[in-house]
């Protein structure tokens, strides 16, 4: 499978043999290189939970996990630890030593790797090579 948006992903529900568990609120990514972490779960239960990347699988309709116990209690230790997708929204990027535009996304290998930032300058968006790209600066909140 190829890229995927960030934003889809968002949209899928995790599941476990087809029973609904959550859904995720936010992608976590590694604050050093541009590799996805984890996901920030909303579940049924009202409580917040962190899913690593290497225990999901992202398919077609949903994020499919083999145990619910990879639904981890404690997401303040990883949001310390990593770079919010929903915090880095609209923050400028900056490619090859220029102001490339707005974040409004980024694309996904299955592998967890953000292979390229969807950038929003003038209107149009466009695709920056993820190693090439760096934040400029984040938007206040």
């Amino acid at each position: 499978m190829g890229s995927r948006s960030a934003t889809e992903l968002l949209q899928l529900p995790v599941q476990l043999h087809g029973i609904g568990l959550g859904r995720p609120v936010d992608v976590l990514l590694d604050p050093t290189a541009w590799r996805v972490v984890g996901f920030v779960v909303l579940c049924r239960d009202e409580s917040r939970r962190f899913l690593a990347y290497a225990a999901a699988d992202p398919e077609e309709d949903e994020i499919a996990v083999p145990s619910a116990l990879l639904l981890l209690e404690d997401v303040g230790f990883y949001r310390d630890r990593t770079r919010s997708l929903r915090s880095l929204l609209g923050a400028s990027v900056v490619s090859e030593g220029r102001e490339a535009g707005e974040l409004r996304d980024l694309l996904i290998s299955s592998a967890g790797v953000v292979d390229a930032l969807l950038v929003e300058q003038q209107g149009e968006i466009h695709e920056i090579e993820a190693a090439a790209a760096r934040i400029g600066y984040v938007r206040a909140a």
